[in-house]
C-alpha cells in the first residue's frame, strides 16, 4: 500500500487536476458507472461531533474507495483540527489495497473544482467581481476554482470578524493571487456588487439576503451539508431561475436551503434545473441569458472523492512519491 501524507499530495495536485479528474468522474456518472451507497454516519452529540464513512466505486477504471471524515468543532480548543480525514483506494479486480492519503485538503480542492465546473457554466463570461462569504478553510479553493474559469478583477471578502477576512486576503496574495481583494464594510453591498458569489460556512441561518442578488448572479453554496444549516434564504431560491446540484440523491437529504423550501410549500425537487454531470454533458443547459440568476448547491458526495484520490495516485506512481507499506 502506498501512504501518501498532506504535503506530498500538495506538490503532486492542483486545482488543474482536480478539475479534470472531476470532469472524469462527472462523464462516468452519466453513462452509469458510478456506484455511490448513501454513507453512514456516526453521531456523538455530547461532543456535537460526527464521524462519516463515504464509499464509492468507479466501474470505468476498476476502482473503489472510502473516505472517512471526522468533524469534531470544539476540536480548536484543544489544538487540533475541526476536520480530519483519510481516503482509502482498493482495486476492483483482485481487491488489492493500493493507497491511504490524507483527505482534508483534497476535500477542499474537489469542492473546489466542482465549483469551478458549475460556474464555468452557469455565470456570465464577463463576470469581475467575486463576493466570498465566510472566509474559513474551505473558501481558499473555492476562490481558485473560480479564478481557474473566469477572469475576475475584484474579490470582495466577507466575514462576521473582518480581520480573519483580511488575514484571508493575505493568504491569496502569498499563494500568488494577484487579484485585488478588500474587506467589505456593507454586506448588502457587497452581494449587489457580485457577478459571482461563493458561500463556504457551516450557518444555519441564511448569510445574505436574497433581495440583494442583482440580475445575472451566481451563487455556488458549498458549506452547509446537514438538513439544519441554511447558507442561502428562501428569496434566493425563489429568485433562481436555475438551481443545479451536485448530487440530488445527497441533495435532497442534507441541503437544508432547499429542504427548508420543500416544506414550506414554495418550492419543489422537482425544480431542479439539472445535476451537475447532466450540465457538463451538456444535456441539460446552462446559462442562456444575460439576466439568469443561477445557483450552484453542493453538499458532496463519496465519488468527488474518489476521482481527486485516483488522480493522486496516480501521479504519485508516475513521480515515485509516497511511502510503500506492506499491510
Amino acid at each position: 500500500m502506498l501512504i501518501i501524507n498532506e504535503q506530498q499530495i500538495q506538490q503532486l495536485y492542483n486545482m488543474a487536476d482536480a478539475i479534470q479528474n472531476i470532469g472524469g468522474i462527472l462523464a462516468a456518472k452519466t453513462q452509469g458507472k458510478i456506484d455511490n451507497p448513501h454513507r453512514t454516519v456516526l453521531d456523538f452529540p455530547e461532543r456535537q461531533a460526527s464521524a462519516l464513512y463515504m464509499p464509492s466505486a468507479d466501474r470505468t477504471d476498476e476502482i473503489a474507495g472510502v473516505k472517512v471524515v471526522t468533524i469534531f468543532p470544539q476540536n480548536p480548543q484543544l489544538g487540533k483540527p475541526t476536520t480530519q480525514g483519510m481516503i482509502m483506494l482498493a482495486d476492483a479486480v483482485d481487491g488489492a489495497h493500493l493507497a491511504l492519503m490524507g483527505a482534508s485538503y483534497l476535500t477542499r480542492l474537489r469542492t473546489g473544482a466542482l465549483s469551478a465546473i458549475a460556474t464555468d457554466r452557469l455565470s456570465r463570461r464577463d463576470s469581475k467581481i467575486l463576493t466570498v462569504v465566510g472566509t474559513g478553510a474551505m473558501a481558499f479553493e473555492q476562490v481558485l476554482g473560480v479564478l481557474a474559469v473566469r477572469s475576475i478583477e475584484k474579490i470582495i471578502l466577507v466575514n462576521r470578524t473582518p480581520q480573519k477576512a483580511e488575514t484571508f486576503g493575505k493568504k491569496l496574495a502569498a499563494f500568488g493571487i494577484s487579484v485585488p481583494f478588500e474587506v467589505a464594510s456593507d454586506k448588502a453591498q457587497a452581494i449587489r456588487q457580485a457577478h459571482i458569489i461563493c458561500c463556504a460556512t457551516r450557518s444555519d441561518t441564511p448569510v445574505f439576503s436574497g433581495e440583494d442578488l442583482q440580475p445575472g448572479t451566481h451563487i455556488n453554496g458549498v458549506g452547509s451539508y446537514l438538513p439544519s444549516m441554511r447558507e442561502v434564504d428562501e428569496e434566493t431560491v425563489k429568485r433562481a431561475d436555475k438551481i443545479v446540484v451536485d448530487d440530488l440523491a445527497g441533495v435532497r437529504g442534507e441541503a437544508g436551503e432547499l429542504i427548508h423550501c420543500a416544506q414550506t410549500g414554495n418550492w419543489s425537487f422537482d425544480d431542479v434545473h439539472a445535476e451537475l454531470a447532466d450540465l457538463a454533458a451538456e444535456k441539460k443547459s446552462g446559462r442562456e441569458t444575460p439576466e439568469e440568476i443561477t445557483f450552484f448547491k453542493s453538499v458532496g458526495a463519496a465519488y468527488f472523492d474518489l476521482a481527486v484520490a485516483k488522480g493522486v495516485y496516480a501521479k504519485a506512481l508516475e513521480q515515485k512519491i509516497g511511502t510503500e507499506l506492506d499491510m
